[in-house]
């Protein structure tokens, strides 16, 4: 029997606020693995003192259907402050998708409108103070859950506009990603604008055009 995935929990942030931190921010990152698309990033910041419902019902937003992502995302958004931040296809192209994701969630940072006291990332090591870097904080921390969905919403809303920008690839439903209908797609049509150049099964077919 698999393992049930786990629930995100305040532990970080309590021993953040123990220590005389008030704002405790989340920041976490989607878009990594996409063959199109930006790279997203969100930070979703959370006050000593205060619980919210949403609190026992964020999970990584990985293994959220659709419909509780964009539900979770106005409850968030409604209550606490939160920011999001990104880096363009041609800056993955330009600096590597490592980099990229880092830029992506200090951007989000240089948007929020409170200045946290304390900050948990989902693995990565920022350029930020007092930031504790969490191996599966999106599934651990309840403010990085919360950073993930906030962004998996803002990423997924992008995609929808860009199908309708860059028809013929299925970006509406795939979001970008490497799905057997996308790269069958991508083989017969080459790649559009917003594809990621620097990529595998992109830069084959673009090679492949310039034959």
């Amino acid at each position: 029997m698999a393992a049930a995935d786990p629930i995100p929990s305040l532990r970080f942030e309590r021993e953040a606020w123990n220590a005389g931190a008030y704002w405790v921010a989340g920041v976490d990152e989607v878009g990594v693995g996409p063959l199109a698309g930006p790279v997203t990033a969100a930070c979703v910041a959370l006050p000593a003192g205060k619980r919210f419902p949403w609190y026992r019902a964020v999970r990584d937003s990985k293994v959220l259907p659709e419909s509780a992502r964009l539900e979770l995302a106005v409850q968030i958004k409604r209550d606490v402050p939160f920011a999001i931040g990104w880096a363009s296809h041609t800056e993955i192209d330009q600096v590597n998708i490592y980099k990229a994701r880092k830029l992506a969630m200090v951007r989000s940072f240089d948007q929020l409108a409170v200045e946290p006291d304390a900050i948990i990332s989902d693995a990565l090591k920022l350029p930020l103070p007092n930031l504790r870097a969490v191996i599966d904080g999106d599934a651990l921390s309840v403010a990085v859950a919360a950073a993930s969905i906030v962004a998996k919403v803002a990423r997924d809303a992008l995609m929808d506009e860009l199908c309708d920008r860059f028809p013929g690839y299925g970006f509406c439903h795939n979001k970008g990603y490497p799905t057997p209908e996308h790269k069958r797609l991508l083989a017969r049509r080459g790649p559009c604008e917003i594809h990621r150049r620097s990529f595998a099964p992109v830069a084959q077919r673009s090679f492949a055009l310039d034959l």
